[in-house]
């Protein structure tokens, strides 16, 4: 149980580690995959229902500059693929909270900004899981 909680925390905070720190910690791979999503899928939710206020607090606070920047490799992203790319890139690269406030910040309607984070991290879910699970079973844990 305790791997699964890791699993889950781990993916609301840092996803690329979530999978195998809940394998390593007991959780079947299935499991373990299920929590990260959960909570990789949950960390976007939370800012999307703070919203507005906390978009507009970190813009000032950090002096963000909404201003498209095409030598940043998210700008690209966004300009090439939109939305379902950064849903696509967001759990190896911001994560789902920067995603979130980004999206909110460029206009995206929250229920779309949700389904691209939640919909874009599963191929990297079957992807690390099938690598922890080849790995557990490789040091005989599986």
């Amino acid at each position: 149980m305790a791997g699964f909680f890791t699993a889950l925390g781990l993916g609301f905070l840092y996803f690329v580690a979530a999978i195998p720190a809940g394998v390593a910690a007991g959780t079947p791979v299935l499991f373990a995959a299920l929590a990260a999503w959960i909570g990789y899928s949950f960390g976007g939710t939370v800012i999307l229902l703070i919203g507005a206020p906390l978009r507009d607090w970190i813009t000032r606070k950090l002096k963000v500059n909404p201003q498209p920047d095409p030598s940043k490799l998210f700008w690209r992203i966004w300009e090439r693929f939109g939305l379902w790319g950064l849903g696509l890139i967001a759990p190896i690269t911001i994560g789902p909270q920067a995603t979130a406030l980004i999206c909110l910040s460029l206009g995206e309607a929250p229920l779309r900004i949700q389904m691209a984070i939640s919909l874009g991290v599963l191929p990297w879910v079957i992807g690390f899981g099938m690598v922890a699970a080849l790995g557990a079973h490789a040091f005989g844990h599986g």
